[in-house]
């Protein structure tokens, strides 16, 4: 088991090694610590060097807890997907209120405008403004894993993934649904 450790740390930058030994030492079992320790002591890695790193590490970790905690919870993600849904069918309504039902070329034209007012609600909602009608009223917004603006392919990935069966549902299972964790963005808490 020992040498399974050895072959596992030899791999490791120094800066994961100081990782395990410091940061995150309570994710570890104590022969993998001791291992690590060792290696450390074998690169002959300086200690402000590690003092650096396990600075550098314990600000990133306080950063991410602190953007874990603005992240919203399951409950104003649905109610996003209900005024949203609400208002993405008043929009088709209103778009597709003169065409006639009984008329086939006309029931295409109603399908793509269902369609593509869908797409084009999330894009332009979620690319100008980074949140929609629902995150408006909820006080929240759309933002990459990292806590940046997203670009727009990454809006035009998150919009097509929600198209994806159980979607919705997804956030029942995982505080990230599928159209959130495929585009890597998330929804926080806008305090602007």
């Amino acid at each position: 088991m020992n040498t399974d450790f050895k072959n596992v740390m030899s791999k490791r930058t120094d800066e994961e090694l100081i990782k395990i030994v410091t940061v995150d030492r309570n994710k570890y079992q104590p022969l993998a610590i001791e291992t690590a320790e060792e290696e450390i002591k074998n690169r002959n890695i300086d200690t402000s060097k590690i003092e650096e790193v396990k600075a550098e590490l314990t600000t990133k970790v306080e950063e991410q807890k602190e953007f874990d905690s603005k992240k919203v919870s399951g409950l104003t993600r649905f109610i996003h997907f209900i005024v949203d849904t609400i208002v993405w069918f008043l929009i088709v309504a209103i778009l597709t209120f003169s065409l006639n039902a009984k008329d086939d070329f006309q029931m295409l034209v109603g399908y793509v405008i269902f369609f593509a007012s869908y797409i084009a609600y999330y894009v332009f909602m979620e690319t100008k403004y980074q949140k929609t009608i629902g995150k408006i009223i909820t006080k929240t917004k759309v933002v990459n894993k990292n806590g940046t603006k997203p670009e727009v392919g990454d809006i035009l990935r998150r919009t097509f993934c929600r198209l994806i069966p159980f979607d919705r549902i997804s956030f029942l299972f995982t505080s990230n649904g599928f159209h959130d964790r495929l585009s890597e963005t998330t929804i926080i808490k806008d305090d602007n």
